[in-house]
């Protein structure tokens, strides 16, 4: 009799560590909380736009993020946007000097 208890406590303690190892390496990866699905068409004020971020899926996008705040995604081809996202590095590396 006691064999067998000792054969289900291991079978348990088993299985918690299994969920418990899965559990925490799928909630331990980082989940974006925005993704562009659209993009705009308009051209943005560069002087409001503070930070960028690159996205290839669902979309190619940049995801501009303005003083406000405020997420837009537009098409990283564009000139202006080239245009924007060197001024943004250009602000951070003279930030960081």
């Amino acid at each position: 009799m006691k064999l067998y208890t000792a054969v289900i406590l291991v079978i348990f303690w088993l299985g918690v560590f299994t969920v418990h190892t899965a559990k925490g390496s799928v909630g331990s990866q980082p989940m974006r909380k925005f993704a562009c699905v659209t993009l705009s068409t308009q051209k943005l004020d560069i002087r409001q736009l503070v930070n960028y971020e690159k996205q290839q899926v669902p979309l190619n996008a940049v995801m501009f993020i303005t003083a406000k705040g405020i997420k837009i995604c537009v098409h990283p081809d564009q000139k202006w946007v080239q245009v924007a996202m060197k001024r943004i590095d250009q602000k951070r590396t003279a930030k960081k000097k």
